[in-house]
């Protein structure tokens, strides 16, 4: 089945023990998404940062130990508990929430920025993410995203090889009708209200000593890219 989200409850107890190679590779995207939208958002302490899509919270952490005060929203619950539970073994202050991003668990205009990264191309209803993303954000907020370029080379290395080759993701991770092409984000970023920023490209940049990968920006947006939007002050 693709897009089988059902895997980060089936490995929500594995999200920090490091025994799954498609948990630490997604830890290894961290560092690579923390340094790229520092360039954007300068300082994160003070500022209320939603991570929406948090998973077990690796991006959470990584917010908070910057100085943001985090709230983390996901729709697994058993997830939700592995971040709550790692986040107060390393002392960290992290408001953690069970919800989806077509109707996230907030109010109106309470955030400066919204975190939404490795999801938007596993939403059933991106619009309404979109949507919602507008409702939390106050006047002015930013939205830093990553996702999967649309692109037959994307589909050939993350579902052809990354899944069913290599083994690197679970099988059935990734639906290819899901990813989003640059352009179409964009779009329906500016009908919200968006001005919507540069696009990156984010690749492998190498290998560490467990033979995993590690991430930075890339000259290409073919597989996946980095960007940022701010709502209109108005909004």
């Amino acid at each position: 089945m693709a897009n089988d989200l059902s895997i980060y409850r089936t490995y929500a107890a594995n999200w920090w023990d490091g025994s799954q190679r498609f948990l630490r590779l997604l830890h290894n995207i961290v560092p690579a998404r923390m340094k790229h939208f520092a360039t954007v958002v300068g300082r994160w302490t003070g500022k209320r940062v939603l991570d929406l899509g948090c998973g077990g919270g690796f991006m959470s952490e990584a917010l908070a130990r910057e100085g943001a005060d985090v709230i983390g929203v996901d729709p697994s619950a058993p997830a939700i508990e592995a971040a709550k539970v790692h986040a107060r073994e390393e002392g960290l202050a992290i408001d953690y929430k069970v919800g989806t991003g077509e109707r996230i668990p907030l109010e109106d205009a309470s955030v400066d920025c919204v975190v939404c990264v490795d999801v938007l191309e596993h939403v059933e209803d991106l619009e309404a993410v979109l949507d919602e993303i507008g409702r939390v954000l106050r006047p002015g907020g930013l939205f830093l995203f990553d996702t999967i370029n649309r692109t037959p080379l994307a589909s050939l290395v993350l579902v052809h090889l990354g899944e069913t080759v290599l083994g690197l993701l679970p099988r059935g991770t990734h639906d290819p009708a899901r990813f989003i092409k640059p352009a179409e984000l964009g779009a329906l970023l500016a009908k919200r209200g968006f001005d919507v920023g540069p696009i990156v490209g984010l690749a492998p940049s190498g290998i560490n000593r467990r033979l995993d990968f590690t991430f930075g920006r890339f000259p290409s947006t073919q597989i996946m890219y980095m960007g940022h939007a701010r709502l209109a002050a108005s909004a």
